[in-house]
């Protein structure tokens, strides 16, 4: 189930992405255009994590990627859109959940060496 998630999910970030750079271009908006170029880098992982996840470790490694991805875009946004957080350190929060998912992909590429996967 993990794997389509992220298969989904990988498509939704890529369409969003390029929606959001069209809206900051046009419109304007700072953490706006963060927002879309993380989604826009973040989808083919998404893609790749979900046809590819073997094992999981893979699998949580890119459900966390994409929960820190939700969260970091989601709080630029909400400062955009709504003017307030979507709660205290999102997106550094975001950014560390981020860090900690590419940080588990080689983990788990290391891990999967050893015992012969």
């Amino acid at each position: 189930m993990a794997d389509r998630v992220l298969v989904v999910f990988g498509g939704l970030c890529g369409a969003t992405g390029v929606a959001l750079s069209a809206v900051a271009t046009h419109a304007g908006g700072a953490n706006v255009g963060t927002a879309a170029s993380f989604l826009l880098m973040h989808a083919p992982a998404f893609l790749a994590l979900g046809l590819a996840a073997r094992g999981q470790a893979l699998r949580l490694a890119g459900l966390a990627l994409l929960l820190g991805v939700l969260t970091f875009c989601g709080d630029l946004l909400m400062r955009d859109y709504a003017g307030a957080r979507l709660f205290p350190m999102a997106a550094p929060a975001g950014g560390v959940l981020m860090i900690f998912g590419w940080l588990a992909v080689a983990a788990s590429a290391l891990a999967a060496r050893r015992t012969g996967d």
